[in-house]
């Protein structure tokens, strides 16, 4: 994140997401100030709060990914959560603090994979040595050997040549197909049911925590293939090597200091009071949502987590509701506000062929793997385009995924059919695409199912 500026940001998500300029630059600046907020001095660096962001759009326009593709540049750990899930504290569902615990806990898990492949190279020599230890156990001792405790010189010798022929044998591969027991940990706990309305799994003490060290740790046999051993093996000492109280202290300061919580589906519980109070699902939502997106303290089972200067990001359609339909301490905690607009043909051109992860190249790649080549002509791309802009326009818009529909349909028969396909080359022009696809699209109702 350090070495990115906003116009390298923006370079970035264009990989990935066609259009979207004002959004880009948005979360490009939002990011870059973290960075700037980093070099103050610490009385005026804990004064700097996040400016956060809502989007508004139509569906399917990249909302989620512009979120998503930002927090995989900056290496933060990153939620995105609906806000119709959270209800009011009090009632059944699940309750707004729940996402700070859940974003810890993403923390956590990525910090230790950061850690473990650290410490890989080591743990990677004593699983080895682990699995050399169960592949050629010690001999038994001869009666000079019991006499001295441990092997005689001319033994010990031939031991470690075989040992270390093993060792060969299994870089070689030449021992994948044996089959090793060994000892895991057995992960198996009693079951303890509770009933409960307002989500125990959200709950900060966890019973397995407190009750865990009242069972003693059991281990189990089983057998493995010498690979996986090995691997089980090295995720063991990995684990060994690390140390978890530093884990958690740079996860909870990762959190807290460039977590980001993508927030979808913020229109939904736009509501304001009707007649005799506020409605539970949305404006109570609100006020719950407030004192987080505000700044607070939240407790997790890994200690207390502020969320002053995690970055929200909120997005939301807006089609019945409107920004102004928040309460205003909501409005203001979201000062950010960037319109996205819907796509269209050209949209959808460039959608096919230009991102990194464009949907031809994937259909391409998949079908290789039956070894076939697919080739789309330039006037068959330009159909797609026209028809997802037409049956967006003549049904429900649900922008870029319309894409995977159509192309889903267009494919159907070659990928029902694609490992007995004897023409191995196939070329996917307009009359391809027309024919396949322009029965479907003339009918209005039925595209309501197809497409």
């Amino acid at each position: 994140m350090d070495a990115l500026t906003p116009r390298e940001i923006v370079q970035e998500l264009d990989k990935y997401i066609v259009g979207q300029d004002k959004a880009k630059r948005a979360v490009a600046i939002a990011l870059r100030n973290r960075w700037r907020r980093q070099q103050l001095s610490p009385e005026l660096r804990d004064e700097v709060a996040p400016k956060n962001i809502i989007m508004i759009g139509p569906t399917g326009v990249g909302k989620t990914e512009i979120a998503r593709r930002l927090a995989a540049l900056a290496r933060s750990p990153f939620l995105k959560v609906e806000a119709s899930k959270f209800t009011e504290v009090g009632y059944v569902g699940r309750d707004v603090e729940s996402m700070v615990r859940d974003l810890v806990e993403l923390g956590k898990n990525m910090v230790q994979q950061e850690e473990m492949e650290r410490v890989k190279t080591r743990a990677a020599e004593i699983a080895e040595e682990r699995l050399l230890d169960l592949l050629l156990p010690q001999p038994p001792l001869g009666s000079r050997g019991e006499a001295e405790g441990r092997l005689d010189d001319l033994g010990q010798q031939h031991y470690q040549n075989t040992r270390e022929k093993f060792r060969q044998y299994l870089h070689e591969g030449k021992l994948d197909e044996r089959f090793v027991e060994m000892e895991v940990q057995d992960h198996a706990f009693p079951m303890i049911e509770v009933v409960s309305g307002s989500g125990i799994e959200d709950v900060g003490i966890h019973i397995k925590d407190m009750l865990g060290n009242l069972f003693p740790q059991r281990k189990k046999r089983r057998k493995a293939r010498v690979p996986e051993a090995l691997h089980i093996l090295i995720q063991e000492e990995a684990q060994k090597l690390i140390d978890m109280d530093n884990v958690v202290k740079e996860a909870i300061q990762r959190v807290e200091q460039s977590g980001i919580i993508f927030l979808d589906e913020l229109d939904k519980i736009a509501g304001r009071e009707r007649g005799t109070g506020p409605d539970v699902s949305r404006e109570g939502v609100q006020r719950d949502l407030l004192p987080i997106v505000e700044g607070s303290t939240v407790n997790t089972k890994y200690g207390m987590v502020k969320t002053d200067h995690i970055l929200f990001i909120a997005a939301g359609a807006f089609h019945v509701s409107k920004p102004s339909d928040l309460i205003p301490e909501m409005q203001g905690r979201f000062p950010i506000r960037v319109e996205l607009h819907a796509l269209g043909k050209d949209d959808f051109v460039r959608i096919l062929r230009e991102p990194q992860n464009a949907l031809l190249k994937q259909y391409k790649a998949l079908l290789a793997t039956e070894g076939i080549a697919l080739e789309f002509m330039d006037d068959a791309i330009d159909e797609l385009a026209n028809i997802a802009e037409r049956v967006n326009q003549q049904t429900e818009n649900i922008g870029a995924r319309r894409l995977y529909t159509i192309l889903e349909r267009l494919l159907d028969d070659l990928s029902f059919a694609a490992p007995e396909q004897s023409d191995r080359h196939v070329t996917i022009d307009r009359l391809y695409v027309t024919e396949r696809l322009e029965e479907v699209v003339k009918s209005e109702d039925l595209s309501h199912y197809i497409l």
